[in-house]
């Protein structure tokens, strides 16, 4: 399944780049490749799991990290979502490689 999200310049968003399918949400209206694949990694996400889903399993995972690692930085990159995306957004390929539900390889116990 190709993904390539529908690139929206929003020059006052507080981060660099956010999927919101089929939205990838960008300050930029040149946004870098290894963002994009970042973020098309998530818009993928969202499609196997369902946006509402998704984002109630994000929202979850972030606050068990707020409680267990008292930093907001650390909470975010605990997310198995984005340790999925992280690791993988420089491999251009990895979308096509990649298995259903494989964010769940990097979740924590």
């Amino acid at each position: 399944m190709r993904i390539s999200g529908i690139l929206v310049k929003i020059s006052f968003l507080w981060v660099e780049g956010m999927a919101l399918y089929p939205f990838v949400l960008s300050r930029s209206t040149d946004p870098d490749p290894v963002l994009l694949n970042h973020e098309r990694i998530h818009l993928r996400q969202q499609i196997e799991m369902g946006i509402l889903l998704f984002y109630l399993w994000y929202l979850i995972e972030y606050l068990i990290g707020i409680i267990k690692l008292k930093s907001h930085y650390q909470a975010y990159r605990a997310i198995s979502f984005e340790r999925e995306a992280f690791l993988n957004e420089k491999n251009f390929e990895y979308l096509n490689e990649r298995r259903h539900w494989s964010f769940l390889r990097f979740m924590k116990g």
